[in-house]
């Protein structure tokens, strides 16, 4: 199937997409303020980690990164369906990522980090939402210092 867009069309498309203060990334940034959790999003050493966490909580040496679930692959998710049309390009697209997504937790992990990855579809609804916030102490190792 050819793709609908020109050229120029296409690229100003997908120059839109965001790659950071995306709506899951807000909700989370919401959601672990709201329970207490304190975090850094662009903190001095925030880009100097492998991957660029979107999150961290440096006291707890925890990064957060908030993957999308067409562009990370997520496995078996409603939010995933691999693209009709030119599948072997997207296929190693996303394989490609998640290679790197691999790569920089182990190296994250090398370094000393508690690394933790929450999908959007966890974020997307209030019911997902709901189903993460009892689980989100679990992930970061305990609750907020002020609640202790």
């Amino acid at each position: 199937m050819a793709d609908v867009f020109t050229p120029e069309k296409r690229s100003e498309v997908m120059s839109r997409i965001r790659g950071r203060d995306t709506k899951p990334e807000l909700a989370l940034r919401s959601m672990l303020h709201r329970l207490g959790y304190r975090f850094t999003v662009n903190g001095p050493g925030n880009r100097s980690l492998p991957g660029k966490p979107d999150l961290v909580l440096p006291k707890r040496r925890t990064v957060v990164f908030v993957h999308g679930c067409f562009w990370h692959g997520h496995d078996n998710c409603p939010g995933f369906r691999m693209p009709k049309s030119r599948r072997a390009w997207w296929r190693a697209k996303i394989r490609g990522n998640q290679a790197r997504d691999l790569r920089n937790e182990n190296e994250l992990r090398a370094l000393g980090w508690h690394v933790v990855t929450i999908w959007e579809c966890a974020l997307k609804t209030e019911s997902a939402r709901n189903w993460l916030i009892p689980r989100l102490r679990d992930l970061l190792g305990g609750p907020p210092p002020e609640i202790r």
